[in-house]
């Protein structure tokens, strides 16, 4: 298909209007977390008039930013191998079984994503609660419940587009593995995923980063020892100040696990998500 020059200008234009709107929040945060405080608060400036790497200092110390770094890390990877241990088994079934009642749960897992997740909150809390007190299991103000609440989110979209990237892959390559003596099990991890690579990659990604910026959720289901960067950030502003140019540095800080896995995967990630998303 030709192009003409009109629809190269226009793409190029909309190119560029979207990566300043993509790159001008970015640079202020950028800027702004290397100023001093008074300085953010003053009239704003595109240039620092005085540069200071102070507010990286300052920023773990005004707050307990570690802590909610370390619970952040922990809930996050906790919810993304446990979303995508269940989301390889349960999208392998769908993918390579037919059985009653297949089409009704594919069904009921995608139509999940229809809802705001702001319909559960309360559903949770009020199961979580019962849970305690019919079995002295706590799941409030704890990692362990904010981990289960981030599986409902990741894990029904985890299923669909695993199952979707599955369905691309040859049976053969089963048949194949099971007349070499492979049981079904063997099959799906000697064969079948390693060549579901990008697509259990861009599952990992994508349960991960839904985790790691989750603020809802946090906000209600943790306490001060658990709280996770997301709420904890919140934090650096007070009844008598807000310091502004430490939320930038901190909001920089905490954005580089995802930017970095992003970047190192993002190959894989794409290929995922465009074979998943195709079924």
């Amino acid at each position: 298909m030709h192009e003409t020059r009109a629809f190269k200008t226009f793409r190029t234009v909309v190119v560029v209007v979207l990566a300043a709107v993509t790159a001008l929040p970015l640079y202020v945060m950028i800027t702004s977390s290397l100023k001093p405080l008074q300085d953010v608060r003053g009239a704003f400036s595109w240039w620092p008039t005085t540069w200071t790497f102070q507010p990286f200092v300052d920023m773990w110390t005004t707050v307990p930013l570690a802590r909610y770094f370390v619970n952040s890390l922990i809930v996050s990877s906790a919810a993304t191998l446990a979303s995508l241990a269940i989301a390889i088994f349960a999208s392998y079934a769908v993918s390579r079984y037919r059985f009653r009642g297949r089409t009704a749960f594919t069904t009921t897992v995608l139509s999940t994503q229809m809802f705001p997740g702001v319909l559960f909150l309360l559903p949770l809390f009020i199961i979580f609660v019962n849970i305690e007190q019919q079995t002295g299991f706590q799941f409030v103000g704890t990692r362990i419940g904010l981990i289960i609440t981030y599986l409902t989110f990741s894990l029904p979209f985890s299923i669909w587009m695993l199952s979707g990237y599955l369905d691309n892959i040859p049976q053969e390559l089963d048949e194949a593995a099971r007349v070499d003596g492979c049981s079904p099990i063997g099959a799906l991890f000697r064969v079948v995923l390693p060549a579901a690579r990008p697509g259990v990659i861009a599952v990992a990604i994508y349960a991960f980063m839904t985790a790691w910026g989750e603020v809802l959720f946090a906000s209600v289901m943790t306490t001060e020892a658990n709280r996770t960067l997301a709420v904890g950030i919140r934090q650096y502003s007070t009844q008598t100040n807000v310091y502004w140019n430490e939320i930038m540095a901190a909001s920089l800080v905490v954005s580089i696990p995802v930017v970095i896995g992003f970047l190192l995967l993002q190959r894989q990630f794409v290929a995922g998500l465009t074979a998943g998303a195709v079924k």
